[in-house]
């Protein structure tokens, strides 16, 4: 499986965001265009504003090319507005409620956190970063990772947890209790040109 290894700094100067709510990300010196001197200002073409929305959304979601594109492609088959419905897919997805729910400081920290076996979803185990979760799921953590959890609850205190789901920080238990929003989502990006980049 393919999977980005490199510098995650280089993917926020990339693409001109912070891409992670941590101090490495949100630094203002860490936004300039990466390299030693960063590439000269120029004009970015209509193809190149498109890509970079698409690149923002991705790396905020850890989420490689091919994927992506399927989650497009559902979105699309999906009523509504094709841009939400992709939101909304990438929002329900198991890693990104660990990182939205505070127990992780980023998504590929929670991300690890699902992988080695750590969440159960309605008291089941579930290791696959990617699972959907539902309206009225459960999702807690297994006894032997309550110590990380709680200092990463520690270490985001003012982290504010979206109204789609409810958090129980003394039992370290999440549920989902609503359809995410577009307004819910803490990233600012424009799904119309992701959505116009692939068609």
């Amino acid at each position: 499986m393919a999977r980005y290894l490199g510098p995650k700094v280089k993917l926020s100067r990339r693409v001109g965001v912070p891409i992670a709510d941590i101090p490495k990300h949100t630094a203002k010196r860490q936004l300039s265009p990466p390299g030693m001197h960063g590439y000269r200002m120029r004009r970015t073409k209509d193809y190149g504003v498109r890509l970079t929305e698409k690149q923002k959304l991705r790396f905020h979601y850890h989420v490689m090319e091919k994927q992506f594109r399927r989650y497009v492609d559902e979105a699309a088959r999906l009523k509504g507005n094709t841009g939400e419905n992709l939101m909304r897919l990438l929002e329900l997805r198991l890693d990104n409620v660990i990182r939205r729910a505070g127990f992780t400081r980023t998504i590929w920290a929670s991300r690890q956190m699902v992988v080695h076996g750590h969440v159960l979803v309605n008291g089941r185990k579930v290791d696959r970063p990617s699972y959907s979760v539902k309206p009225g799921d459960s999702i807690t953590l297994r006894e032997r990772i309550h110590t990380l959890a709680r200092e990463n609850m520690e270490s985001l205190a003012g982290h504010s947890v979206p109204g789609w789901m409810d958090v129980v920080p003394a039992d370290l238990k999440t549920q989902i209790v609503a359809l995410p929003t577009a307004d819910q989502v803490p990233f600012d990006v424009n799904t119309n040109l992701i959505v116009e980049f692939y068609r």
